[in-house]
């Protein structure tokens, strides 16, 4: 079974049925079945390499290790911002700015070492907390507080509408799909940077994108949906590393990639909403 998500291509290889043996052994490299939905007949604990650079006792991940993991990420993040939100408005963006940069370097690290420990995870919660608390500041003192409540409930509609959307099955997440919504969000990106640089280099709003006028709001909407569609790919890695019996800790990487999604999602929707409250 090939994996369907690009996070997998290291961490998990891509042996087909008739190559697990080959690939494997009687079990994976992380202590998982031959086939999956039966443990390992022979053991229940074990010591198994770590994917991580290290050999200790574990465990398969779970739903419940997930969720656990996934709750403690959100409210170390949310703690953060209300910490922050409580501050004089000169000392929260005195914080803000390195904390965006170290999250965005830690980030980085987490993603492309697929990092997957306690530690990483919640220390860029806490980081971005800080920035989030300050960005959401900002936009209460100009456009009232009532903002955030929207931008708040806006993202989380979006996270449980398409969570039934994924487990109904309504839109399945293939590996043509999840080309598509990676080549989407690469484009996002470098709409961005180029707007940014085209703002930087000419002054005025660029390209428009993040004037508050028309485009921008039709924009800001293409961005909202990339991300929500980005949520099913998160979706989809959980439930294969739980397929593949990924070690417990692995939950704690599946919480990042939730957070870094859903953070994008939040700013997104604040933006919008400012948006259309300027028309």
């Amino acid at each position: 079974m090939a994996s369907r998500n690009p996070a997998f291509s290291r961490g998990f290889g891509n042996a087909g049925p008739g190559q697990q043996q080959a690939a494997w052994g009687n079990t994976s490299q992380y202590g998982a079945p031959t086939q999956y939905g039966a443990p390992a007949p022979q053991q229940d604990a074990y010591t198994a390499p770590s994917p991580y650079g290290t050999t200790e006792d574990t465990r398969y991940m779970t739903m419940d290790d997930v969720v656990t993991k996934t709750g403690l990420t959100f409210l170390v993040t949310v703690l953060s911002a209300a910490a922050t939100w409580a501050m004089p408005g000169q000392a929260a963006w005195g914080l803000a700015i390195p904390a965006v940069l170290a999250a965005f370097v830690l980030g980085l690290v987490i993603a492309f070492k697929q990092i997957a420990n306690p530690v990483a995870t919640l220390a860029y919660g806490a980081l971005y907390g800080v920035a989030l608390g300050a960005i959401s500041e900002a936009f209460a003192l100009e456009f009232g507080s009532g903002i955030i409540m929207q931008a708040l409930i806006g993202t989380f509609g979006v996270f449980a509408g398409m969570l039934v959307v994924y487990k109904t099955g309504a839109i399945r997440v293939t590996p043509k799909l999840t080309r598509w919504v990676l080549a989407a969000g690469i484009g996002v990106l470098v709409l961005i940077v180029v707007n940014f640089v085209v703002a930087l280099i000419g002054g005025g709003d660029g390209l428009g994108l993040r004037s508050g006028g028309p485009l921008a709001i039709g924009f800001s909407l293409l961005v909202i949906g990339v991300a929500a569609f980005f949520l099913l790919l998160d979706f989809d890695m959980a439930d294969e590393a739980i397929r593949r019996g990924a070690p417990a800790k692995f939950a704690w990487y599946i919480a990042f990639g939730l957070l870094v999604t859903v953070i994008w999602l939040y700013i997104e929707i604040l933006r919008l909403l400012s948006y259309l409250q300027n028309d």
